[in-house]
């Protein structure tokens, strides 16, 4: 073996040369400072629609991004061919901070949580008050994502031909929830959209609901005709509807008024990933009276503090239901 000098630089030293040229590796990843600015506006197997600089282009994720994924309303840089040409492909180089998630997960025991929707403003529940009959859990399971993921909820109830909505909204009133409520006339003539857009004007709104409902329906009638997809009817047998939407998708109302994301209908709304302490933000009112809150506290056990704050008269007794109703939620399977 062949032992060198004290000097380590002299030039006799064999260096092994690198097959795949000279350049020393590194660990260094490029800025893509000159990265185009996108929007995701739907993902398909691996493929990402992308709206960048008004032009839609498809996309795939960078290695260098890891497991890091990208979903429906991400804000992303973007390199390569953004000519949106047909069979061309670039690439996503930086998904940015993300201002709301809307998560869920399969149901309350499965720890793989799922990123429905990235940067919403609003989660719109669509909820049918009568074919299929609303269900109030699920509706409360939607309220708690909303809550946790920095996003304001929506009530938007449909069929009211079929079904009064008072008893429904009595459930909400104390949360101060905004609501619209329309009927099957008003979904097919189009009255129902006006109704609706009033409430959307210059937000990201994702649209939640199981199917059947009218969800789909009502965003195809908020957005341009050539975007409309195949609506889907009821099962007259089991009152559940087959899905018409398979992937979300982000949809630009008219005249730049704002956003709407159609999402697949759900069965079930999983809230494993949910930490109950971080409902309590979603009640300004009654936060305050956590201060003499034993450690750890769930707010549903006799030493809370917030039965005194409320008996004090800081806050309505029917906030402080409304807060435990939720947190029960957490706790219980969808359909309970």
């Amino acid at each position: 073996m062949r032992r060198y000098g004290k000097n380590p630089d002299e030039d006799d030293i064999r260096v092994r040369p690198n097959r795949k040229g000279n350049r020393p590796r590194t660990h260094i990843r490029p800025k893509h400072e000159d990265a185009a600015e996108g929007m995701v506006l739907t993902v398909d197997r691996g493929r990402l629609t992308c709206l960048v600089d008004g032009r839609t282009v498809v996309a795939m994720k960078a290695r260098e991004l890891g497991r890091k994924a990208a979903v429906v309303g991400d804000r992303v840089a973007v390199v390569g061919d953004l000519s949106g040409a047909k069979d061309t492909l670039a690439r996503i180089v930086r998904i940015e901070g993300r201002t709301s998630v809307l998560r869920r997960t399969a149901d309350d025991d499965d720890p793989y949580e799922r990123v429905v929707v990235a940067n919403a403003d609003q989660l719109a529940i669509v909820t049918a008050l009568a074919d299929p009959e609303p269900r109030p859990r699920m509706i409360d399971r939607c309220l708690v994502a909303a809550y946790d993921g920095g996003l304001t909820p929506l009530l938007v109830l449909t069929k009211s031909d079929l079904a009064p909505p008072d008893k429904l909204l009595e459930l909400y009133g104390d949360l101060d929830i905004p609501y619209v409520v329309t009927s099957r006339g008003e979904l097919e003539d189009g009255d129902a959209a006006e109704l609706v857009r009033a409430e959307l004007a210059g937000k990201v709104t994702a649209f939640v609901g199981h199917s059947g409902v009218g969800k789909t329906t009502l965003v195809n009638a908020l957005v341009p005709p050539e975007r409309r997809r195949t609506v889907g009817h009821v099962n007259a047998v089991t009152g559940r509807g087959r899905h018409t939407t398979t992937s979300a998708l982000a949809l630009p109302l008219p005249d730049d008024e704002g956003w709407v994301v159609d999402t697949p209908g759900v069965r079930s709304f999983g809230l494993h990933h949910v930490d109950p302490s971080r409902v309590i933000h979603a009640f300004p009112d009654l936060e305050p009276g956590t201060e003499n809150c034993p450690r750890a506290c769930s707010h549903d056990e006799p030493d809370c503090g917030l039965d005194a704050w409320v008996a004090e008269g800081h806050a309505d007794p029917a906030r402080l239901y409304s807060l435990r109703r939720l947190l029960a939620t957490r706790e219980r399977r969808e359909g309970d």
